[in-house]
This record gives C-alpha cells, sequence and structure tokens, in this order.
C-alpha cells in the first residue's frame, strides 16, 4: 500500500525508481560501507552503499544509504530490518536547493505560514545570538531531530529550516506505519543548529501543528 501511494504522487520514472528503491537508515559509526552492504544484502540486490561522513574529518556521522534494484526489495528490507536501524524511504537526492525554495513560497506555503514567517536573515541578530547562547549548559550539537503529529514534505522542511545559514541537509524519514513526521536535520556549525531550535522549537508548520526539535549527539565535543 506504501508502494502504490508512492508511486501515485511520482510524475516522472526514473524519479519515482529512487523514491522506492533507495533506504535511508540509522547505523553505528563504526560501520564501513562493507558493514552496511553485508547488513542489508540478505533483502535483497543491492546497486550500491553510501555513508554520510563528516567533510572535515571524514568520519562517519551514523547515517547512510542503501539503493536497491527492486522497490520490493528496499520494501522487504524497511519491513524485516532490526528496528534499530529507523530504516525509512530515502527522498530523492536529485532535487534542488533552488527547487525546494521556489516550490516552498510559490506553490505549497500558505498565507497564514508567510505571515508568520521569523525575521532569520538580520544578520545581527544571528550573531548576537550566536554569542550569547553559546555559553547555555545543556548538550548541544550541529544535529536536530523535528517531530510533527502531520507528516512531512521534504521540500516544504527543507526550505524552512534552510532559512538558518548552515544547512548541511534534511533528511525526511517516512514511516509507513504511523502518519507522524520525523526528520534529522544537520547545520555546519553548533550555532546555526542552537539558532534553529531556539526559532522553530514550537512554531506553528503548518499553522495549529506545533514542531519540536531538539538536539541529536552527532559525536562532536559539545562544549566547543
Amino acid at each position: 500500500v506504501f508502494i502504490a501511494q508512492s508511486r501515485a504522487s511520482g510524475s516522472h520514472r526514473d524519479l519515482e525508481d529512487e523514491e522506492l528503491t533507495r533506504i535511508f537508515v540509522m547505523i553505528p559509526k563504526t560501520y564501513t560501507e562493507e558493514d552496511l552492504r553485508e547488513k542489508f544484502k540478505m533483502y535483497g540486490d543491492i546497486e550500491y552503499c553510501s555513508i554520510i561522513k563528516n567533510k572535515t574529518t571524514g568520519e562517519s556521522k551514523g547515517l547512510g544509504y542503501v539503493r536497491y534494484l527492486k522497490p520490493s526489495q528496499a520494501a522487504r528490507a524497511i519491513e524485516e530490518c532490526d528496528r534499530s536501524y529507523r530504516a525509512i524511504l530515502a527522498e530523492p537526492k536529485n532535487k534542488s536547493s533552488e527547487t525546494f525554495e521556489h516550490d516552498y513560497y510559490s506553490n505549497t506555503m500558505r498565507p497564514e505560514l508567510r505571515g508568520n514567517t521569523l525575521p532569520f536573515c538580520m544578520q545581527p541578530e544571528f550573531c548576537s545570538f550566536e554569542k550569547a547562547e553559546t555559553r547555555i549548559q545543556e548538550p548541544v550539537s550541529k544535529r536536530l531531530s523535528v517531530v510533527s503529529r502531520l507528516p512531512f514534505i521534504q521540500e516544504q522542511l527543507f526550505a524552512l529550516f534552510d532559512l538558518v545559514p548552515g544547512l548541511e541537509y534534511c533528511d525526511v524519514q517516512r514511516d509507513p506505519h504511523t502518519n507522524s513526521g520525523y526528520a534529522v536535520i544537520q547545520y555546519s556549525t553548533a550555532a546555526s543548529a542552537i539558532y534553529a531550535k531556539y526559532k522553530l522549537h514550537g512554531f506553528e508548520y503548518p499553522p495549529g501543528n506545533r514542531l519540536t526539535v531538539i538536539f541529536l549527539e552527532d559525536g562532536n565535543d559539545s562544549s566547543e
């Protein structure tokens, strides 16, 4: 049923296939691509595996992708793999940030939300917040978890969090068993993540639906 719904929402065949064959997983940071392949090859023929790494250090961020040859194989992996992997269908990787922003403002963004947009682009405010909030004592990181009662649309959520400078990636996770929304957001600096959490935790998106934004451990020293 989940695959049938996804097919109905697609308009281009190769984009459709990528949506249905590539899965996103959370993995131990010690995993190599070979480890990832070994864990998931039992569910079908794997085209490739990739691990998201820190651009500076080259260390794993504990996130990865597995691309199967058939949608049925990806579906089986999601259904049968250990729940600790939190496997879900990945969003297409060939969507540009320009497309995200254009769609967000011209097609999908509601007037109520547009009027409620916060002043992210005010650099003096951002800088003063950065200096003040990096001294807080609670554990912080560059990675955020976003939870919602309603499912997310990748383009909209990306555009929303991209208003804060330094967005590295936005991965919307789709669970076929529930109707709630969950996403992992990562910024290039902890300061950007702190600012995004400060501005968007409790933000109503869409109106009437409050977002819950919390820090996720990213393996770095939070005292930085």
